[in-house]
C-alpha cells in the first residue's frame, strides 16, 4: 500500500510544538461564556429577522428576497433560502473536511473555538437554520397543499420546515459534543455519536431543499409562471441535488479516505455501495434521464476541490471513491426498466451496483485509496456490499418516488415498506460490523532503527510477531504516526515469515503518537511504539527504545487515549438521548415526504395531466 503524507500547515506546526496540552475535557468556562453569547446574539438576529420581516419590521429580509427572485425567476420565498442553505452547506462542508484532517495531523484542539475550521463549521450550520427559518417566514400567504399552519394567517413551505430541523439537529450537537467530552472524554473519530449527529444533520437538510423546490415549482406552475424560472436555475438544480447527497453520503467515509480509519475495513465498501445506491437510484427516479452522470460529475469536481484545497492548506488531502461505473449502471438499467416501477428499477440497480459497481471500486481501491481492499476480505466485500447497494437503492427509490410525486408511479406501502426495510437492514449491518475486539494472544518484539537522530528522531520498524502466523490474512498490518504536525501511514511488508517492516522512516518524537497496527477478520489490536505524556488525561509517556516486548492491545485504546468508560447507566442514556434526537428527525423528514408525496394528487396545481409530469419538472 502506498503511504500518506501529510504536509506541516503553520497552524499544525504551532499545535505540535505547543508546550502544553490542550484540554481534554469539556469547553473552558471561558469558551462556554463566549459560546452562550454567540447563541443567544444568533437566536436574537434570527428572530428579529424572521418574525421582524413578517411585521413589516424588518425590511432587509424581503430585499435580499426580491433580489434573489429577480437573478433566479423563483419567488423569493424559495429562492432565497435554497440559495443561503446551499452556499452554507458548501459552508460547512469546507470546514469539516479541514477540521478532520486537522485532527489526523494535529490532535485534540483547545476548544470550540480552538481552531478556523470550526468557524466554518458553525457559520455553515447556522446558515442552514437561519435558511429554514427564512423559507418558514417569508410566503405571504398559503402557496400549497403542503404548508404547514403556524397561526391565522402565517403558512409555512414544509420544505422550510425540514431545513430549519435538520439544521437545529446538526447545532444541538455543539453542546452535547461538550457535555459527551466531560463524561466519557474526547472521542478524536469522525464516528464520535455526536459528531454524526453534526454530519448527519447537514446531510439532511438536502432533503429540506429539494422538498422546497418541489413545492415552489408546483406553486410557479398554479401560477402560471413557470416559465419565468431561469434556465441556470433547472441546470444547477439538476446537478446539485443529487451531486450534494452523494458527497454528504460519502462524508461517513471520510476516515477511510485518509487512511486511517478507527473501524473495520468492511464499512468502506459497504458506506459506498450504500451511497450510490440512495443518490443514484434516487436521482433517476425524481430527476430522469443525465441527472446520475451530472450528480457524479458534480461529486468529482467537488470533492477534487476540497481535496486540493484541504491540501493547500498543508493537512492530509482525502481520497474518494468515482461512482462512475455504477453511474452508467444505473442510466443503462433506465433504459431496460421503467423508473414507473421503482422497486424492480431500484432492486436491478442495487444488484448491478453491488456486484459490477463494487468490482470497479475495488479495482480503484488499489489504484488510488490509502488501502487498496486485500483478498482476504473478498468474501466479506463481496456479501456485505451487495446487501448494502441494495438497501441503498431501495432506500433511493424510496425518496426519489415520494419527491416526483409522479401519478404513473405507484403510490401504495410498497415502496414505502422497501424503504424502510433497506434503512433496517443498513443499520443492521452497521451494528454487526461495530463489533470489533482485540485479538488476545498475540505480541510483537519490536526493532527501531534510527535514521534520524535527536529531537527529530525517525526510525524504520522491524516487528516480528507471536506467533508467527499471526498477520498471515490479516486485512492490514500497518505503522501509523499522527497528531504529531502531520500524518503517515505505512503497510510494512513481510521480509521473512513473521517478521514484518516499515518501507520508509517513521516519525518518533513530538507529540507524534506512533503504533502498528493489525486488523485480521473482526479484531482490531494494536502494539504502542511512541506517545507523549499527555497531562490533561493524564497518561504517562510511551518510551521507544532500540528494542522492546509488547502486546496487541485494543486498536481503541491506542488511538482514543483521552476517552475514558463512564458508568453503564449514563452511558446507555446518553445513547438513547442521541439515538431518540436521531429518530425525530428521521420520523420528521419521512413525514414531509409522505406529505409531499399524497398531496400530489391534488397537486395543489391543477388537472392529473399535470401532476403526472411532476416528476420530470425538475429535468425540464
Amino acid at each position: 500500500m502506498s503511504s500518506v503524507h501529510a504536509g506541516l500547515s503553520l497552524l499544525s506546526a504551532a499545535a505540535a510544538q505547543a508546550p502544553t496540552a490542550p484540554p481534554a475535557g469539556g469547553f473552558s468556562e471561558e469558551d462556554l461564556g463566549y459560546a452562550g453569547a454567540i447563541a443567544g446574539f444568533a437566536t436574537i438576529v434570527l428572530m428579529m429577522g424572521g418574525l421582524g420581516h413578517r411585521a413589516n419590521l424588518v425590511p432587509v429580509i424581503g430585499w435580499f428576497s426580491r433580489f434573489a427572485e429577480r437573478i433566479s425567476g423563483q419567488p423569493g420565498w424559495a429562492s432565497m433560502p435554497s440559495g443561503l442553505a446551499i452556499g452554507s452547506l458548501i459552508t460547512a462542508l469546507f470546514g469539516l473536511y479541514w477540521d478532520v484532517s486537522l485532527h489526523l495531523g494535529v490532535g485534540r484542539d483547545q476548544g470550540p473555538f480552538g481552531t478556523p475550521a470550526h468557524y466554518f463549521i458553525l457559520a455553515g450550520l447556522y446558515g442552514i437554520v437561519l435558511a429554514g427559518f427564512f423559507a418558514m417566514c417569508l410566503p405571504e400567504k398559503k402557496e400549497g397543499p403542503t404548508f404547514i399552519k403556524i397561526t391565522r394567517d402565517w403558512h409555512a413551505p414544509i420544505g422550510g420546515l425540514l431545513m430549519f430541523a435538520s439544521g437545529s439537529f446538526s447545532l444541538v450537537a455543539f453542546p452535547l459534543d461538550d457535555q459527551w467530552h466531560r463524561l466519557f472524554g474526547q472521542d478524536v473519530t469522525l464516528w464520535g455519536p455526536t459528531h454524526l449527529m453534526l454530519i448527519g444533520g447537514a446531510c439532511m437538510a438536502l432533503v429540506g431543499i429539494a422538498v422546497l423546490q418541489v413545492e415552489v415549482v408546483r406553486a410557479m406552475r398554479r401560477d402560471g409562471t413557470l416559465d419565468r424560472e431561469k434556465w441556470w436555475v433547472k441546470g444547477l438544480r439538476n446537478v446539485w441535488w443529487p451531486g450534494g447527497v452523494l458527497i454528504a453520503l460519502s462524508t461517513f467515509q471520510l476516515e477511510f479516505d485518509l487512511g486511517i480509519p478507527q473501524f473495520q475495513l468492511i464499512f468502506q465498501p459497504l458506506l459506498i455501495m450504500f451511497a450510490a445506491g440512495v443518490a443514484l437510484v434516487a436521482a433517476r427516479v425524481f430527476i430522469g434521464p443525465g441527472a446520475v452522470l451530472k450528480a457524479v460529475i458534480f461529486f468529482i469536481v467537488m470533492r477534487g476541490l476540497l481535496s486540493l484545497t484541504v491540501g493547500t492548506l498543508g493537512e492530509a488531502a482525502a481520497h474518494f471513491p468515482l461512482y462512475i461505473i455504477e453511474a452508467l449502471l444505473v442510466e443503462g438499467i433506465a433504459l431496460l426498466v421503467s423508473t414507473r416501477r421503482p422497486l424492480v428499477f431500484g432492486a436491478w440497480c442495487g444488484a448491478a451496483i453491488g456486484t459490477i459497481g463494487l468490482a470497479a471500486e475495488w479495482g480503484w481501491s488499489h489504484v488510488w485509496m490509502p488501502i487498496g481492499w486485500p483478498t482476504e476480505i473478498l468474501p466479506d466485500v463481496a456479501a456485505f456490499g451487495l446487501a448494502a447497494a441494495l438497501a441503498g437503492s431501495l432506500v433511493g427509490a424510496y425518496i426519489g418516488v415520494r419527491l416526483g410525486a409522479d401519478d404513473g408511479v405507484p403510490q401504495g406501502g410498497g415502496v414505502r415498506w422497501a424503504g424502510l426495510a433497506g434503512a433496517t437492514a443498513m443499520a443492521a449491518m452497521v451494528g454487526f460490523a461495530l463489533h470489533t475486539p482485540a485479538q488476545s494472544g498475540v505480541s510483537a518484539k519490536v526493532t527501531l532503527r534510527d535514521v534520524v537522530s535527536g529531537p527529530q528522531r525517525e526510525v524504520i520498524v522491524t516487528a516480528r510477531l507471536f506467533p508467527a502466523d499471526a498477520a498471515k490474512n490479516a486485512t492490514w498490518l500497518t505503522a501509523t504516526s499522527w497528531q504529531g504536525g502531520g500524518l503517515v501511514v505505512d503497510r510494512m511488508r513481510e521480509i521473512r515469515p513473521g517478521v514484518y517492516r516499515t518501507t520508509q522512516p517513521i516519525p518518533v518524537h513530538g507529540s507524534y503518537k506512533t503504533l502498528i497496527r493489525l486488523h485480521d477478520g473482526n479484531t482490531l489490536s494494536g502494539v504502542p511504539i511512541y506517545a507523549p505524556a499527555d497531562d490533561a488525561i493524564p497518561v504517562p509517556a510511551v518510551t521507544a527504545p532500540r528494542s522492546f516486548v509488547r502486546p496487541f492491545v485494543s486498536d481503541h485504546k491506542l488511538l482514543q487515549r483521552e476517552s475514558k468508560v463512564g458508568d453503564p447507566g449514563l452511558t446507555i442514556a446518553a445513547y438513547s438521548v442521541i439515538g431518540g434526537l436521531t429518530l425525530l428527525l428521521l420520523a420528521m423528514l419521512a413525514w414531509g415526504m409522505h406529505r409531499i408525496r399524497v398531496t400530489s394528487s391534488d397537486g395543489g396545481h391543477g388537472s392529473p395531466s399535470e401532476n403526472r409530469r411532476q416528476a420530470h419538472v425538475l429535468a425540464t
